[in-house]
């Protein structure tokens, strides 16, 4: 890090050449400036923030050195949830920024509160409502995700009392809601993280034991079949006699035309158009359109 009190009026910048103030120091690398040096050095910048028009290049150089600065808020407020499981910690580190920058955008010296104190509860807020809104594995309403985090806060509290795990009753009577509310709750927490259909599905932990994929049930293909089976039914029965006899011979006894028309005394050119015939009714049928 390199930085000078009375750098001269314009300097070369990270990306090319800008204009800044000679009343704030130049930074080379904002996010190299250690701790207690960024806690001065940001009293400094905010002090002369609020003096500049917002757009202008000065003000660009002021506000981007604060958040380079301080992104180890950032780091630091990104720590307690990177156990969490179903978030990159990338994206967390992203989200916290937009904190940091949303604290920065409304800090006020004049209310002699530290930057830092300040600044934390904007990117921790902002990183749980990232896990509230975006970590559920099935979409549920927004009562529901945050009734779920109520019910974890309430078990906390009575297994301790109880010595169990407490019934939607008491429950219920605890967060002063219907059972059926509580039970929608319970039902919506399911959907908060999904599991591996890998994962075993007994309490066999093994490699080898059977996994919740060998439990899913699969399409039967001959369900289809089944369908048509059930509509072609009753169009069956509306065939007359000769109709069905032909329709029995050639796809239940599997005969060719020539064997029907020998066991009919009919030619195979007959037979063919009365099976030509039969089979387009039963086809206008399934397919009425």
């Amino acid at each position: 890090m390199t930085f000078s009190a009375n750098a001269p009026e314009t300097t070369a910048t990270r990306t090319g050449r800008a204009e800044f103030t000679a009343d704030l120091p130049w930074i080379e690398d904002a996010g190299k400036v250690a701790p207690r040096d960024a806690r001065t050095l940001s009293k400094l910048f905010f002090d002369r923030l609020r003096t500049l028009e917002e757009g202008t290049g000065e003000y660009q150089y002021a506000r981007n050195t604060l958040i380079e600065m301080n992104l180890s808020l950032v780091t630091f407020a990104a720590r307690r949830f990177r156990n969490r499981g179903s978030g990159d910690m990338e994206d967390i580190m992203q989200v916290g920024t937009i904190g940091l920058i949303k604290a920065i955008d409304r800090f006020d010296l004049s209310r002699e509160v530290g930057f830092t104190s300040f600044a934390v509860p904007y990117i921790v807020g902002e990183i749980k409502r990232f896990f509230r809104d975006t970590t559920w594995a099935v979409h549920v309403p927004r009562r529901l995700q945050e009734l779920r985090v109520e019910l974890a806060k309430s078990k906390e509290a009575l297994v301790p009392a109880l010595g169990r795990t407490p019934t939607v009753k008491e429950l219920a009577a605890h967060l002063g809601l219907t059972e059926d509310e509580i039970v929608e709750g319970l039902v919506a927490a399911n959907g908060y993280a999904a599991g591996s259909t890998d994962t075993p599905a007994g309490d066999d932990d093994g490699d080898d034991g059977p996994k919740y994929a060998d439990t899913v049930g699969d399409v039967d293909p001959a369900l289809e079949l089944f369908e048509d089976l059930y509509v072609l039914g009753p169009l069956l029965r509306q065939l007359d006699d000769r109709e069905q006899t032909i329709i029995e011979m050639r796809f239940g006894r599997e005969m060719t035309q020539a064997e029907i028309g020998r066991e009919l005394s009919l030619s195979q050119m007959h037979v063919s158009r009365l099976l030509t015939r039969t089979l387009t009714k039963l086809r206008s049928g399934l397919l009425p359109s």
